[in-house]
């Protein structure tokens, strides 16, 4: 399920990416934080929030693919020795850089929460 919400909590850890991440779309995306302070409905949650200028609501479908990409091959890499274990993945992307927790109506922002199992990213009821 494809969720397009303002997140709420608090801020834990991670330098902002200068670099852009690749994804399947080929837009523009890097690391804003990765927020593991607030738990989610399933215990630990890693929050990875990345920036993506420019999004529009128009991008919906090829985001999911660029989510689940940027949790199989840049989140999952990076839970490894976290402690807690997240049990759950959030990948979030942002049209413009909004701090963690505070609504942002005029700023497209989607979410996608993932599971992990074995070692593998499953997209998972948000």
């Amino acid at each position: 399920m494809f969720t397009v919400l303002a997140a709420a909590g608090g801020c834990d850890e991670a330098e902002p990416s200068a670099d852009a991440i690749p994804v399947p779309s080929g837009r523009e995306v890097r690391l804003i934080e990765v927020v593991t302070n607030v738990p989610g409905p399933d215990g630990a949650t890693a929050r990875f929030r990345f920036l993506a200028p420019g999004l529009t609501e128009a991008d919906i479908p090829a985001s999911a693919d660029d989510m689940q990409a940027l949790c199989d091959t840049y989140a999952l890499a990076r839970i490894d020795g976290m402690v807690p274990e997240p049990q759950q993945i959030i990948i979030s992307l942002a049209g413009e850089d909004v701090p963690f927790g505070e609504a942002a109506p005029d700023v497209v922002q989607f979410f996608e929460a993932f599971e992990v199992t074995d070692g593998t990213c499953i997209l998972a009821a948000f």
